[in-house]
C-alpha cells in the first residue's frame, strides 16, 4: 500500500493559521478532493474540526480521524488513536494508497512511513502558527511538477509537485 501525504505549505513551511488556511486557492482544492477522492484519508481531530461543517466528513471518500480522545464521535467517520491503527484499517481495507491529509503532527508522525508526496508548494511566505515538518529533499525524488500562475482567483503562483521517497 502507498502511504502518501497530501498538503499545501508556503515557502516557510506554513501550513495552517488559527486552525484555518491562510489563503484562497480554488484549484488547490479541486486538487485536492480529485487526487484524495475514492480513498482512505488520515487526518488529526483539530484538522477534523477545522473542515466547514457542511464538508464533514469528506465526501467521496472514507475519513479517518487520528484522537487521543478516547470518546470522541465524528459522525460517519472511522475513529483511531494512532496513526498506526488507521493506516492498519486502510491495508485491512486493501487500500492500494491511502492519504495523510494533516496536521502537523500527524504529518510529523506520518513522514518515516510515508512513500510518497503530494505538495502544493506556494510561492509566497505568509504568517501562520502551523508549519509542514521539515523533511531532506535529498531521500525524495521529484516526479512531476506543474505550475500555476496567479490569476483573479489566485492571489499566489503555486506548484503541484509529486515527490517519491528513493
Amino acid at each position: 500500500m502507498t502511504i502518501s501525504i497530501i498538503a499545501a505549505l508556503t515557502q516557510n513551511r506554513v501550513i495552517g493559521k488559527n486552525n484555518n488556511l491562510p489563503w484562497h486557492l480554488p484549484d488547490d482544492m479541486k486538487y485536492f478532493m480529485q487526487t484524495t477522492k475514492g480513498h482512505y484519508v488520515i487526518m488529526g481531530r483539530k484538522n477534523y474540526e477545522s473542515i466547514p461543517e457542511k464538508f464533514r466528513p469528506l465526501p467521496n471518500r472514507t475519513n479517518i480521524v487520528v484522537t487521543r480522545q478516547k470518546n470522541f464521535v465524528a459522525e460517519h467517520c472511522l475513529v483511531v488513536h494512532s496513526l498506526e491503527e488507521g493506516l492498519h484499517l486502510a491495508e485491512k481495507a486493501q487500500q492500494e494508497e491511502v492519504f495523510i491529509i494533516g496536521g502537523a503532527e500527524i504529518y510529523a508522525q506520518g513522514f518515516a512511513k510515508a512513500n510518497r508526496l503530494y505538495l502544493t508548494e506556494i510561492h509566497g511566505t505568509i504568517d501562520g502558527d502551523t508549519y509542514f515538518p521539515e523533511f531532506n529533499k535529498n531521500h525524495w525524488k521529484e516526479v512531476s511538477r506543474i505550475h500555476h500562475l496567479t490569476d483573479e482567483r489566485h492571489t499566489f503562483a503555486f506548484d503541484f509537485v509529486v515527490y517519491e521517497k528513493i
